[in-house]
């Protein structure tokens, strides 16, 4: 599972963090395999567990609450995402926002071409849309990222960048292989400033030996390896020096996620999986 929250974008304040260093600066030089990663559909409720600003240690953000779904589908030549997020946020005045999202991409098997489209809204009007498609000259080589919305314009990316799965994938196999910190180039599309800076702190590698939080998930990751990671977003721009988002999971080593904490800085949400099933494979 690919956990980006595009909501983010459409939160005032959402910036904080501390900036994670990284012992691992570069991906290998071709994308890592996807093939261990499954097609699955699960559902996930968000609510609020800390607010961190204000007078008194209380946040602007007075109450949060949201779902989450997401999809995987093996399209045999590559894999098809779609992950909807709805959020309803209370500030202190107690006016609430209505948020939400819908992003959906298609990436290929071997990691080197993409397409994506995002749609922001805020209390049901369209604040952000991007649409488009990215490739790669070759395996672990430069590329490029054409947008068609918001307007005809195209990013170049650089060597080592990975599209959503394949990011799946190394964060994986860097835990695996006992890396402790790994920075990973990322394009997802959910914005129209191209490429953006992973970060990933690797909290630990459990060989079947964790029980999955969800019970909706339980019988179809008992036995699976895991790993606890911490992943922090950076926008590209001159003097970031703190993640604009940041969020910590437990992943399967079949790419399913569970057991969330989103943090967008001035508060931090809960995300516990509800629903799971694994379609069948037609590959």
């Amino acid at each position: 599972m690919y956990v980006r929250a595009a909501l983010m974008g459409l939160v005032v304040a959402v910036l904080g963090g501390q900036t994670l260093a990284a012992d691992s600066t570069q991906p290998s030089a071709a994308p890592p395999s996807t093939e261990g990663l499954a097609p699955h559909r699960a559902l996930y409720t968000m609510t609020l567990d800390t607010s961190r600003t204000g007078a008194k240690g209380g946040g602007d953000v007075r109450a949060a609450q949201g779902s989450m779904g997401f999809e995987v589908v093996d399209t045999c030549d590559g894999w098809a995402v779609r992950q909807r997020l709805r959020m309803t946020i209370t500030d202190s005045d107690g006016q609430s926002i209505e948020m939400a999202t819908d992003y959906s991409t298609w990436e290929s098997r071997d990691g080197q071409t993409f397409r994506f489209t995002t749609k922001q809204m805020t209390d049901g009007t369209a604040t952000s849309e991007t649409d488009g498609s990215a490739r790669f000259e070759s395996p672990g080589g430069a590329g490029e990222v054409h947008y068609t919305v918001p307007g005809d314009t195209s990013i170049p990316l650089s060597p080592g960048t990975l599209f959503p799965m394949s990011h799946t994938a190394a964060v994986i196999a860097a835990a695996r292989e006992g890396k402790k910190f790994v920075n990973l180039p990322l394009f997802d599309g959910t914005d129209e400033n191209g490429p953006e800076d992973s970060t990933v702190a690797v909290l630990d590698w459990k060989s079947a030996a964790v029980t999955p939080r969800s019970t909706a998930a339980g019988a179809a990751l008992a036995g699976l390896a895991s790993t606890r990671v911490r992943l922090a977003f950076f926008d590209r721009q001159p003097g970031t020096t703190t993640p604009g988002y940041e969020v910590s999971m437990r992943y399967w080593e079949n790419g399913v996620a569970d057991d969330m904490m989103m943090d967008f800085g001035d508060f931090v949400m809960t995300v516990k999986m509800t629903e799971f099933s694994v379609p069948p494979r037609h590959c």
